[in-house]
């Protein structure tokens, strides 16, 4: 095989791998340079010899992010409370290869925030095994550990993550709850917000450094509805999207993008709220053209 041929395998399967990059660094930007050292990696490599090409490349690119993990934490490159992941929104009527991936795989929002607190290697093995199928028996090779520590890595990491995973999946219900939200909202009706929060909801506003008085977070459903009424007046100036393949919204204000706001739904009601609203990292989505 050619390297142009092997280069075109490996853009078959970007998809896929740009999620998982996504899913274990919580960055588009730092997703990209994981696939391209990626494929610096292997480029020399005989693609011939593998027997599972997708779960190869899978662990490759798995492997690639662990080592960016680590790398960010000796440097103690730690997020603040407030930091929102880089979503993946899906502003079209049809969605595109790696939305797709996203929505088979039934992420949310509350998902990436959660990831955050595991540790590299339960973050590599929970997102490997528990949302890709990647074996164990592959996962323990790439630690260099045997399966049953890989094992107990993934029942930790599933353990951190059992409330983020029990979201509500179907896209119809989270709309209406989400749609319900922001009627509310909009209405000032403070009994009709406090029915659709999640008594132990949290909201995260993440502003970046040039709306750095903007970022909070907020806990409990009597906070965040006295919170809401000093943004609801944007509510009106809303474009329904799909935020990390979860019910969500785009607020907009004078034609120009001002937010991203996505929602885990839990038993009927709003159980987090992550709202994107750093320009610079707004920008770097490119929405504006795109809608």
């Amino acid at each position: 095989m050619t390297e142009q041929e092997w280069l075109e395998e490996f853009e078959q399967h970007r998809p896929r791998l740009h999620a998982v990059a996504h899913r274990m660094l919580g960055s588009v930007d730092d997703a990209d340079d994981a696939l391209q050292d990626a494929w610096l990696r292997i480029r020399d490599q005989a693609p011939e010899s593998v027997e599972n090409m997708r779960a190869w490349l899978t662990t490759v690119v798995g492997r690639v992010c662990l080592n960016m993990l680590r790398a960010r934490r000796s440097r103690r490159e730690v997020f603040s409370e407030t930091h929102v992941p880089d979503p993946i929104v899906t502003v079209a009527d049809t969605v595109g290869p790696e939305e797709e991936v996203l929505l088979a795989e039934a992420v949310g929002p509350a998902l990436l925030i959660a990831l955050d607190a595991l540790t590299p290697a339960e973050r590599f093995a929970f997102v490997l095994h528990d949302v890709f199928g990647v074996r164990f028996a592959e996962i323990a090779a790439a630690l260099d550990r045997s399966e049953a520590a890989v094992q107990q890595l993934a029942s930790r990491g599933r353990r951190r993550m059992r409330g983020a995973q029990t979201a509500e999946r179907d896209l119809v219900r989270q709309r209406q709850v989400v749609d319900a939200f922001f009627a509310a909202s909009r209405d000032g009706n403070f009994e009709a917000l406090l029915e659709v929060l999640d008594p132990d909801v949290e909201l995260r506003i993440d502003g970046g450094v040039l709306r750095a008085d903007a970022s909070l977070v907020l806990r409990g459903a009597d906070a965040v509805t006295r919170h809401t009424t000093t943004y609801a007046r944007l509510f009106p100036f809303l474009e329904p999207a799909l935020v990390n393949g979860a019910a969500g919204a785009l607020v907009v204000t004078q034609g120009r993008l001002f937010s991203v706001m996505g929602f885990t739904i839990s038993d009927g009601r709003i159980s987090a709220i992550e709202a994107l609203v750093d320009p610079e990292r707004l920008a770097r989505l490119d929405l504006d053209r795109r809608r």
